[in-house]
């Protein structure tokens, strides 16, 4: 029997080893604009180029026009600051759900890489990722302390990335080089004793303080509420710019973290019945042989940016990621006494099963080159933008261990022999992909304003499993449109619409046993979007609404999977809808601070032949509505002191693909106590944080994952202390 994690885990590491010249190509695009443009050569106004201090994020990177202010941008996309960051303790990728209504848990289990889904589609973590820009794979732990900003893109991304999943896109930031010097110290720690302490350090110094630096550290105790969780990560990173003149600049960086840590085993249905929300604490991964998973990161960038003239730059980067994981788990599935393998017994127990799957090796490579800039037409303004980024994948791995060792139960009693016998063949993926982007914001009037994006991809994707069979291999030509006009209809308020696409890949796979068109590619799958948006602000007030409609083909190769069909011939299956309305605003005044969204999402599956039950119902584990919302209020008779009070609300959602049993909505109130002050002369912070300030039970969520149903309880109330000091 194929590891369930195996066999439906997307795997992703990138080798990319660029077999194109990147300084020819650089100059080629260079060239071809002074060629079309002579008049710019002589142009004696350059452009200047800094390097500024990232402590606001009115632009976002993600979205492909991060020149612009997102108020001006027909998308919709969230920035995570660093002070949001810091002030909500967050750490990992889950964390970032608070912050936006559309975003959601999917697969969160803690100690294990992350999940999200955003507008009901689940991300994939080989595909929707990316840092500085530059593609990624999210699957290990990736650390926030040295991030300056996450950029959450929500909708269809096809001329963002080349190939997938139409919920959004996820852009980690880094800190870069501060102007002024930077000293920052911080210890924190939380319930049963986790204990984190980091420094910040940045500053330039040397002629014209012409070099700036961003150093990073980190290490914490992990010894969260939950039991059996206990571990430990480090994260050292540092970041380096040279202004090399006024209109050019090279940066590079580089980090590297280590995080060791058990995961935390889902729960699941108890035959046909939904159990009560268990203690969180409780951890089903607690056999004596149970072993922390290890995810190890060396990632880095290089870049140079350099202005043509006062219109135009270009820019170079290059990017590598390479990972190490041994991913462990004492691991409860399925019920073999009730011939139920997608939930556990009726009463209480389950298979266990012994997985292990050590030295997992996954390597990134990206590449790309840039050309920006401006041309008038008349009265007409184009705002231009070129692309070009050549990435590899290259992942590599062992046999793993997937050996049946007994009988569990519920209540995590239960003691069952070790089995780490290697069993079970793994998969080996690579992937090559050029990618060539063209986007043009086409400005008509002061008020009125079209855009258009092309991107077209090449790819190439194999893979065989580790003992040489199944291979299969699949090329192809993409193309993704995306089309929006904007009018402003005052100079504070944009209405738009827009068109995009998004497109994914699938391949049968190459079990002729099963599939009777084993290996074989399936046309592309097209995601189609439409957008109407209303976004504005003033006084200290920002707000958007905007309405969507994703239509998103489905294969039948889940569907065939999970229910054994045999035979089974691949195809498509139907399609995926969701529509849905997102509001947000944020207002500032005086001593007070609001924020939040709103999403109301009706998911719906339809046209399925391969399971017709599921059509009219809702997709698994995303809810109906989502609310998150943000007050906070700084004491007047205490300068510095302020309070801050967190609600997030997420409503029903199904459990099972028919809805014969759905997961109740639930309510989490959170609480924050800033104050800011000097001690000892220096600026000094401390926090008080609760999270969960009732202690409330509930089931957080319910992945239908890996063709098994997991249940995830919400935390339990965890007290959080810190204190930054300024040195």
């Amino acid at each position: 029997m194929a590891h369930p994690k195996t066999a439906f885990r997307p795997a992703g590491c990138i080798d990319l080893r660029p077999n194109w010249p990147v300084a020819p190509v650089t100059s080629a695009l260079a060239a071809i604009f002074l060629v079309a443009n002579p008049a710019a050569a002589q142009d004696a106004t350059l452009k200047s180029v800094t390097v500024n201090d990232r402590t606001a994020a009115p632009q976002a990177d993600v979205t492909g026009f991060g020149d612009l202010p997102l108020r001006d941008v027909p998308l919709s996309a969230t920035v995570v600051g660093r002070e949001q960051l810091e002030q909500s303790g967050a750490r990992r990728l889950a964390d970032l759900t608070q912050f936006d209504a559309s975003v959601t848990d999917a697969y969160n289990s803690p100690g294990y890489w992350d999940f999200l889904s955003i507008r009901g589609f689940t991300l994939d973590n080989r595909f929707n990722y990316r840092r500085e820009g530059l593609p990624i794979s999210a699957e290990t732990s990736i650390p926030l302390d040295n991030k300056e900003r996450v950029e959450i893109l929500k909708g269809t991304s096809g001329i963002q990335a080349g190939t997938s999943a139409p919920g959004g896109l996820v852009n980690y930031m880094v800190k870069r080089p501060t102007n002024h010097d930077l000293r920052q110290v911080t210890l924190e720690a939380t319930s049963r004793s986790s204990v984190l302490a980091a420094v910040d350090l940045g500053g330039r110094f040397g002629t014209d303080r012409a070099f700036g630096y961003r150093l990073n550290v980190a290490s914490e105790s992990l010894r969260p509420l939950t039991r059996s969780l206990d571990g430990q990560r480090q994260l050292v990173a540092l970041a380096t710019d040279w202004r090399l003149g006024a209109d050019s600049v090279l940066a590079a960086e580089v980090e590297w973290s280590h995080k060791s840590q058990p995961s935390q085993a889902g729960f699941s249905l108890l035959g046909n019945s939904l159990p009560a929300p268990v203690d969180p604490r409780l951890n089903l991964n607690n056999q004596p042989w149970s072993q922390p998973s290890d995810f190890d990161a060396l990632t880095g960038t290089l870049r140079f940016d350099q202005a043509i003239n006062s219109q135009w730059r270009w820019s170079a980067q290059l990017g590598r990621q390479q990972l190490k994981t041994n991913d462990r788990l004492a691991y409860a599935f399925g019920c073999s006494a009730e011939g139920n393998f997608d939930r556990y017994c009726s009463d209480g127990t389950f298979d266990f099963y012994d997985f292990r799957s050590e030295n997992e090796r996954r390597r990134q490579q990206a590449a790309s080159l840039g050309l920006k800039g401006t041309v008038h037409s008349g009265a007409v303004q184009h705002d231009l933008s070129f692309g070009l980024l050549h990435s590899t994948v290259r992942n590599r791995f062992q046999q793993q261990a997937f050996n049946y060792v007994g009988t569990g139960n519920v209540q995590g009693t239960a003691v069952v022999p070790a089995d780490p016998s290697l069993t079970d063949e793994n998969t080996n993926r690579d992937e090559k992909s050029l990618e060539l982007s063209v986007q043009d914001a086409i400005r008509w009037t002061p008020r009125l304003t079209t855009w258009l994006g092309l991107r077209h991809t090449r790819l190439n994707r194999d893979s065989i499993r580790t003992d040489g069979s199944r291979a299969t291999s699949y090329s192809d030509g993409l193309t993704t449109p995306w089309l929006s006009v904007s009018y402003k209809l005052d100079n504070d308020t944009t209405v738009y619409a827009s068109y995009g696409e998004g497109v994914e890949s699938q391949v049968v796979p190459n079990r002729a046993a099963q599939y009777s068109n084993p290996g074989v590619a399936l046309p592309a799958l097209k995601s189609r979007q439409f957008e109407l948006g209303l976004k504005g602000g003033q006084n200290g007030l920002t707000w958007q609404v905007a309405a969507f409609q994703i239509k998103r083909p489905m294969s039948n190769l889940d569907a065939c999977s999970r229910l054994g069909t045999t035979p089974c011939l691949g195809q498509y299956d139907g399609e995926a809808v969701h529509r849905g309305v997102e509001a947000n605003a944020q207002w500032a005044s005086g001593p007070w601070r609001l924020g939040g969204g709103v999403t109301l999402l009706d998911a719906r599956r339809q046209g399925s032949v391969a399971e017709p039950a599921t059509n009219g119902k809702r997709p698994t584990n995303v809810p109906d509505n989502v609310v998150r919302a943000l007050v906070a209020w700084k004491v007047p008779t205490v300068q510095g002191l302020e309070l801050q009070g967190q609600l997030s609300h997420e409503g029903r959602r199904a459990v099972l693909p028919d809805e014969s049993i759905m997961l109740p909505a639930w309510n989490r109130f959170d609480a924050t106590l800033r104050y800011q002050t000097r001690t000892a002369g220096r600026a000094t912070t401390w926090t008080v944080g609760i999270d969960n300030v009732f202690d409330k039970r509930f089931w957080k969520e319910s992945p239908y994952q890996f063709g098994h149903v997991y249940l995830y309880p919400g935390a339990a109330r965890t007290i959080r202390l810190s204190m930054m000091v300024a040195l």
